[in-house]
């Protein structure tokens, strides 16, 4: 008789080492989170980004035909309005090293883009991702809230009635930290993508969010 494999439960993992991203390759992890110290220049730069008070939605499809981590992805047109912003270089070589990081541990010759500012929660139910793995910090404003595997019924995901059980801790992901969620497109992680969604903001707060996706 075959005995039935058993998957790991989901686990998630922090550290203010940066190698801790690696963790998020492990079949028993859905999600790593690098407790970054975000830099003075680069918060006081998201934070004048935001004081201009514009709606700011930018994207990109960024190819890496190289795969040498040391070469320079293309932002080619990424924040071209406020290249007069003091620190805005510093900011765009932060973004870039982000891009090449993500791409080198994922071997990915594709990688999509997207910089936002944010007025409230874009996705204020728990949800999963429908993607393989993303990277999300913010800049400025609080990090997405996430769920420990258990604590919200996965077949009450995306509906009103979808709130954590009685006695369930609400964890959140700090302003700076990088995180990497796996979600259901991750082979091996079906069923198993991190329960989580972006929060609430008080009135006149604003959030700068950076998320980097796996396209090819």
């Amino acid at each position: 008789m075959l005995a039935l494999k058993i998957r790991p439960a989901a686990q998630q993992v922090s550290s203010e080492r940066i190698d801790v991203l690696g963790d998020a390759l492990r079949d028993d992890v859905n999600l790593a989170v690098w407790q970054r110290q975000l830099p003075e220049h680069l918060a006081a730069f998201a934070s004048n980004l935001l004081a201009q008070g514009e709606p700011l939605t930018e994207s990109l499809s960024i190819e890496l035909a190289d795969p040498d981590p040391d070469a320079e992805p293309d932002l080619l047109g990424l924040l071209s309005g406020y290249s007069d912003l003091p620190g805005q270089a510093a900011f765009l070589a932060d973004v870039a090293w982000l891009v090449r990081a993500y791409a080198c541990l994922l071997d990915a010759r594709r990688i999509g883009l997207r910089l936002r500012a944010l007025d409230g929660a874009m996705c204020p139910r728990f949800h999963v991702d429908h993607v393989p793995l993303r990277l999300i910090t913010s800049y400025a404003g609080p990090g997405s809230q996430w769920l420990a595997e258990g604590d919200l019924p996965r077949q009450l995901l995306g509906a009103e009635e979808a709130l954590p059980r009685e006695g369930a801790v609400i964890e959140q992901i700090g302003c700076g930290h990088v995180a990497l969620v796996k979600g259901e497109r991750w082979v091996g992680n079906e069923g198993r993508g991190l329960i989580h969604r972006s929060p609430a903001l008080p009135a006149g707060e604003r959030r700068l969010l950076l998320t980097l996706d796996w396209l090819a």
